[in-house]
């Protein structure tokens, strides 16, 4: 019985971690509880759990961890235009404005509500609402916009 109330108190402390250790530790004491049912001394269900821990996190830990590290979801629509360049066409001010972003053209507002980015000038685009670019300039805008 205590192998199982190990089992089990180890498999809430991975549910509260998710770092994967806690399951397989909990495994491990599920399987020590089968070998106490089939009638084995403590030194051998000790020896069970202490292997089969162990071939838990030395075999299945490093495949699941790899598994758990993937790479980021590829990202589609509009949400894909987050961090690309475009070039602005018409003047971007809070409200208004235009930039040719992946071959059309799209109406973008600058992220910086104090900020008027005139027309040429390469910029970044940071988010979309709608069917509006949230844009700021690649590189610092000349001393224009403070008047």
């Amino acid at each position: 019985m205590l192998w199982l109330v190990l089992a089990v108190l180890l498999g809430v402390v991975e549910s509260l971690t998710l770092t994967l250790a806690f399951g397989l530790l909990a495994a491990a004491a599920l399987a020590a509880a089968l070998a106490a049912g089939l009638g084995a001394a403590l030194p051998i269900q000790v020896l069970t759990f202490a292997v089969t821990g162990a071939v838990g996190l030395w075999a299945v830990r490093p495949i699941a961890r790899r598994h758990l590290v993937l790479p980021p979801r590829s990202r589609e629509g509009s949400d894909a235009l987050i961090g690309r360049q475009a070039l602005v066409t018409r003047e971007i001010t809070a409200t208004t404005g235009l930039v040719h972003l992946v071959g059309e053209d799209w109406t973008a507002r600058s992220y910086d509500e104090d900020l008027v980015i005139p027309v040429g000038v390469r910029v970044d685009v940071l988010g979309i609402e709608g069917a509006t670019a949230l844009v700021l300039p690649r590189d610092p805008l000349p001393e224009l916009n403070e008047e």
